[in-house]
């Protein structure tokens, strides 16, 4: 991340990390609700989400459950901002430079690979076997909120890696639905949503900053991405690959450099002081209508359009997209019920198992094997066991582990996956909890007896 700050003396990773932590505990709360409301009356739970709802304005036609309402629409926006993050890392923030981006990047692949090694171990067979993307994903608002519970003792240094860690795995987690979790496709629809998708692309090379121009191109884009499917709505490339796609076309570049920004502010300000008034005026004059719009101008352009909407939904996404989208897809039944079926299967235990175990095994062996071969440096004053926390806290599955379930697995066996998502990621957060704990305090202590 970058040591610009803003008003207040907050980083902008220390605002990002802070908006994401927020929202942590909204997402629980609706998980909860949701849970309890799918077992206490799962009909009503199922039936509430699979109603349809139709937009018919003209020749646009949609008609779709609420469930996919939200997990292509609302997970679009989400995949969206997604987008922008990794986007904006790779130009200016830990994954800039090879030196920076080495240790976080080494980290996600192995914690990618190792669980998915560890649940094609299983043996499962058929549709079971589909959900091997599952373990792979990391869900950044959980694990960064348990982060935060340590408070202050965490150093920043392990807040960085493990916020662009998540990222690197999002990164991850969006090349895996696009290539394996989707269905036949219709490529004409795919043909000309790359034709707008170059439109954008140098639209942003020649810095056209008109966010109209990119916010209905861009629906546009995601309607051909959710039409894609010879099966109808949702079932060709998933939807949400879109939003992505038009976040990495924002312009990041501002159209009133930094250095340009302050010297335009005070030329503002001083035209609009030696404009002479009047005791009698009510309403500004022309000449200092001017003066303010080229002020205002300067603030508004000093921010690039891609911070700018990255800062505008984060509270969204937090605070609204997350818990709804918990709210519709984590009601698990906890019981047979009167059909009769498994609750826990196999495929719980190995989906729990490549989360827990996978995650910690390929984050610290594969973090280790980078400092080892000298592609990466450790941060100081951390030591292997910490990181060891910090790959349990990459356990932590749940929202983008969901997700990928669902798009993987049919009723049955997708609520058998929740529930090895839920064990998995609660025996990750609470092991990776304790285990920082313990390890932060071994690690200042050590610095302690050093320093004396």
């Amino acid at each position: 991340m970058t040591n610009v700050e803003d008003l207040n003396g907050k980083s902008f990773f220390q605002r990002f990390y802070s908006g994401i932590t927020s929202g942590s505990s909204l997402l629980m709360i609706a998980t909860f609700a949701a849970v309890i409301w799918a077992n206490v009356d799962h009909h009503f739970y199922e039936h509430l989400w699979h109603d349809k709802l139709t937009i018919d304005v003209n020749a646009f036609h949609l008609k779709m459950s609420w469930h996919h309402w939200i997990n292509d629409g609302l997970m679009a926006i989400f995949f969206f901002v997604v987008g922008l993050e990794i986007k904006r890392e790779f130009l200016a923030g830990e994954l800039s430079s090879f030196k920076q981006a080495s240790l976080p990047i080494f980290a996600a692949i192995g914690g990618m690979v190792v669980p998915i090694i560890l649940f094609f171990m299983f043996g499962l067979e058929g549709e079971a076997q589909s959900g091997w993307g599952i373990p792979m994903a990391t869900d950044i608002a959980f694990s960064l909120g348990i982060l935060a519970m340590l408070g202050k003792r965490v150093p920043l240094s392990l807040k960085v890696f493990l916020t662009a860690l998540a990222i690197v795995d999002d990164l991850g987690a969006v090349l895996v639905i696009a290539l394996f979790y989707g269905g036949e496709l219709q490529w004409t629809y795919l043909i000309i949503a790359a034709v707008l998708l170059i439109v954008l692309t140098i639209a942003n090379l020649k810095n056209i900053q008109d966010l109209k121009l990119y916010t209905i191109l861009g629906l546009v884009i995601w309607y051909l991405f959710l039409e894609s499917g010879v099966e109808g709505p949702g079932s060709g490339l998933h939807a949400t690959i879109a939003g992505v796609l038009v976040a990495f076309t924002i312009p990041a570049r501002p159209k009133v450099h930094v250095d340009k920004f302050l010297p335009r502010i005070s030329s503002g300000a001083k035209n609009f002081e030696s404009i002479p008034k009047s005791v009698h005026e009510i309403v500004l004059s022309d000449e200092q209508l001017h003066a303010v719009d080229n002020m205002e101008y300067a603030i508004k352009k000093v921010r690039s359009p891609l911070q700018y909407i990255e800062h505008q939904f984060h509270g969204f996404i937090s605070m609204f997209v997350l818990p709804v989208f918990a709210l519709a897809n984590a009601g698990v039944v906890l019981s047979a019920g009167d059909q009769g079926g498994e609750v826990m299967s196999l495929v719980s235990f190995a989906i729990a198992f490549s989360l827990v175990f996978g995650k910690v095994i390929g984050i610290t062996f594969f973090s280790w094997l980078a400092v080892r071969l000298r592609i990466a440096i450790k941060p100081k004053g951390s030591s292997w066991l910490s990181f060891a926390g910090l790959g349990l806290l990459g356990g932590i599955g749940f929202t983008m582990s969901i997700f990928i379930a669902s798009l993987a697995y049919s009723t049955e066996i997708l609520n058998q996956a929740k529930i090895g998502i839920f064990i998995g990621s609660i025996i990750a957060g609470l092991a990776g909890f304790f285990l920082l704990k313990y390890s932060l305090k071994r690690d200042e202590d050590v610095t302690n007896r050093r320093m004396r």
